[in-house]
């Protein structure tokens, strides 16, 4: 019986929790020894011009090693002419709060805090642009050298107003996917080292080999002056894709100043300068037939990209691609707009541009039903895409690859028991009390590695002592990794797991990868790492038979035991130690770099239960069923790990979490104070059905599991909320549904009335 889709507990856990992990801010390195410190001063202003800095108060503090600014950047590369570009440290203008303007280094922490304040940074302070409609309209320009504030643009599918021509019913509204901030419980962090003449950089990120890219640009290196390791990162969710310019900073001042420099931001520092994501004004129109046939779909995004574009165009590119979701729609079409603004840089946040897009037709479905009166479940069975269809090519421009949207909905109404959910929840609003229950549900797709044909690599190597070493270019940050692959060389080799080696995250070791993000590591890493282990395999077929002298054909491999033999002849029996000693000095070795043709199309269902205090606004989960069909299951406990973070990040944003600012750009929820992130005591129980849709894609038939829970829960929380009061004649309400917003809806409808 093979390993693959058993439940094998994480072999990363027993030392997480007992020795603990080993963070950037944990390093203690011969290398680092007597490392300064460095401080950021940062701007508290959202939008201003720096008219002057002096450095001088600072620089006589005590144990300040230096105090670097723009003026001192002449040995970066000249800066890219291309519009706005975004400097290490700003020199001439600022763009939110929080942009960096110098770096104090100190030779102790404690140091460094108070001699930022002795810098004295004069600002000429300009009009703020906030509001997403100023930023459109142009009358501020952040980059006075461009024509407007626009980022990006485009559009796919059909954008005619025509297509809602024939359609009977009609349903429009303008909603809000707000900016919420990633959180992970470790916060951003690097050391630096240049010696004789290379650059050594410890740095939490998803990917080494991308930031050693990012390092490279901004500093003007080559690729062997460079080497990034990555140690235990705690948590990413897209935040720390590589291209974080505070990290590049810390990198470009230990080669500046010649001495080892150590940085860890403040949680407050996080919440106002780490990027953030979502950020999207959305109107959704949706036509259809009043017997429930969805005709036609159109969505019009507004994306805030924030101070600098970052990635903002790109992730409104990827709402607009999927945004007709599971649905099979005549005619479909979106279009986006992205925009700078005086706030925090825009980037990747788990699922990154299709949770937005699965948010906007899951609350027009809902909306559409509720103008027919008809039962949301109904309408969504009789729209989504068939099983016979695929592969399914959407209006947008995607093409899916497996699905059967059908039963990943059926199979959650059955195990929520749906009909008694809305029983139950009419006998409420008959007695007509405080406590109402709502019902959302969500069916959702998302794309995963979307940069599939970009590829991962592996290196597979079994030593003469029977032991397996693998080398991934992907890196991880929670995921599990270690256990992932090292199921599948045991599965394919027979090697006991407890014997395989992962290795990930250096440079010098791993030189050629691409890293952790968009839910790749399974489909992409870990092919690249069967393929591998199928190859060494081979190998070690043609070895072992010309040392038996006996036909390959004739060889198997007996997996429970991990040894070879001629079949039917256990005296020929042989181990991988006495194979691989005499395979050469480093036994067996292969390289392999997979890609695959396109991404993969996961998808899944949920239902979530909430009630609601109609007095109070206050809405309580009381339970989430989903299915989330990633294809394929290599182990249930890590798949299920990644479901539970997913679904617990979707219903923060659904019922907590909102990034706020004020008119002049001051952020107002920059700790965890106001910053209203999630907790075990706002969750319950997760109710997880199974369901496996292998993809032709590649040969593990697997998806990407890491993003989909938080897509298809942030829907199914904010329909069941606005449910729950649709009968006192609530129509909407944004997200997040606090307590407030609930009650001012519900107050707001019964005025109308």
């Amino acid at each position: 019986m093979s390993i693959l889709g058993t439940r094998v507990v994480r072999t990363e856990d027993p030392r997480l929790l007992t020795a603990g992990g080993i963070y950037v801010d944990d390093l203690r390195l011969p290398e680092l020894a007597g490392a300064a410190r460095v401080t950021f001063v940062r701007s508290p202003l959202a939008h201003a011009l720096i008219t002057g800095i002096d450095v001088s108060a600072a620089l006589e503090a005590p144990g300040v090693v230096a105090v670097l600014t723009a003026r001192d950047a002449g040995d970066l590369p000249p800066a890219s002419t291309r519009p706005m570009t975004e400097p290490l440290l700003a020199g001439d203008r600022v763009r939110f709060v929080g942009e960096p303007v110098a770096l104090v280094l100190t030779d102790h922490a404690y140091q460094g805090e108070d001699a930022a304040e002795l810098v004295s940074v004069d600002y000429e302070p300009l009009t703020p642009v906030v509001d997403l409609s100023d930023s459109l309209a142009g009358g501020t320009l952040l980059f006075p050298d461009a024509e407007s504030n626009l980022v990006a643009t485009g559009s796919g599918g059909n954008g005619d107003p025509a297509k809602f021509d024939d359609c009977e019913v009609i349903v429009e509204q303008a909603i809000v996917n707000q900016r919420v901030a990633p959180v992970p419980l470790e916060v951003r962090g690097a050391a630096a080292r240049w010696a004789d003449g290379r650059l050594t950089l410890w740095a939490s990120t998803q990917n080494a080999q991308l930031t050693r890219g990012a390092v490279a640009e901004a500093l003007g290196l080559d690729f062997p002056a460079i080497r990034v390791i990555t140690p235990d990162v705690g948590g990413g969710f897209g935040a720390k894709i590589a291209t974080d310019r505070d990290v590049l900073a810390v990198a470009w001042a230990a080669k500046h100043v010649g001495r080892a420099l150590r940085w860890a931001e403040t949680r407050n520092e996080n919440l106002m300068a780490m990027v953030h994501g979502r950020a999207q004004q959305q109107v959704i129109k949706i036509g259809g037939t009043r017997d429930g046939r969805i005709l036609a779909y159109h969505l019009d995004i507004v994306q805030d990209c924030g101070g600098y574009p970052r990635a903002g165009g790109f992730l409104a590119s990827l709402t607009q691609l999927m945004a007709s979701g599971v649905y099979d729609l005549p005619r479909a079409g979106a279009q986006f707009r992205a925009v700078v603004t005086n706030t925090t840089p825009i980037a990747a946040y788990r699922g990154a541009g299709r949770p937005e897009a699965a948010a906007a037709i899951e609350r027009a479905v809902d909306m559409f039903a509720a103008e027919i009166g008809m039962d949301p479940a109904d309408l969504r069975r009789r729209n989504v895409v068939p099983p016979e269809a695929f592969p399914y090519t959407t209006a947008t421009g995607a093409t899916y690859d497996t699905g059967d949207y059908a039963q990943a909905l059926d199979l959650v109404l059955a195990a929520a028991g749906y009909q008694d959910l809305r029983a139950a929840q009419a006998r409420r609003r008959e007695a007509g009390g405080p406590a109402q229950l709502g019902i959302g549900l969500s069916c959702y797709v998302e794309i995963t590695a979307a940069d599939g044909r970009q590829g991962e690599t592996a290196r597979l190597i079994v030593d003469d002592a029977g032991a397996a070493t693998v080398h991934t270019g992907s890196s991880a940050h929670g995921q599990g990794h270690e256990t992932a692959f090292a199921m599948l060389v045991q599965a394919e080799l027979g090697i006991p797991m407890d014997r395989v080696t992962v290795l990930h995250g250096d440079t010098d070791m791993i030189p050629k990868g691409i890293g952790t993000y968009g839910s790749r590591s399974l489909q992409l890493g870990g092919t690249a790492v069967h393929q591998a282990a199928v190859d060494v395999k081979g190998q070690a077929r043609k070895l072992a038979a010309d040392m038996i002298e006996a036909s390959e054909a004739d060889l198997v491999l007996d997996t429970a035991t991990g040894t070879w033999q001629v079949r039917g002849d256990p005296e020929t029996r042989m181990s991988w130690a006495q194979l691989a000693g005499q395979a050469g000095p480093a036994g067996f070795v292969s390289d392999v770099e997979f890609k695959a043709a396109q991404a993969t199309f996961p998808f899944g269902a949920h239902l979530a239960l909430v009630e609601v205090d109609v007095e109070t606004g206050k809405a309580s989960l009381l339970r989430h069923v989903t299915v989330d069909d990633a294809g394929t299951i290599l182990n249930p406990v890590l798949a299920e790990g990644q479901r539970h973070g997913g679904i617990a990040q979707g219903v923060a944003q659904a019922l907590l979490e909102e990034v706020l600012y004020d008119a002049d750009g001051n952020p107002l929820t920059n700790t965890l104070a106001a910053y209203a992130a999630i907790t075990a005591t706002e969750l319950p129980f997760f109710e997880l059905v199974s369901m496996e849709t292998p993809t032709t894609v590649n040969p593990l038939g697997a998806k990407g599991i890491g993003e989909a829970g938080t897509i298809g829960a942030t829907p199914a929380v904010q329909n069941a909320v606005i449910d729950a009061v649709a009968h006192l004649g609530v129509r909407h309400i944004e997200m997040p549904t606090t307590p407030e917003r609930v009650w001012a809806a519900i107050s707001e409808a019964r005025a109308s009335q």
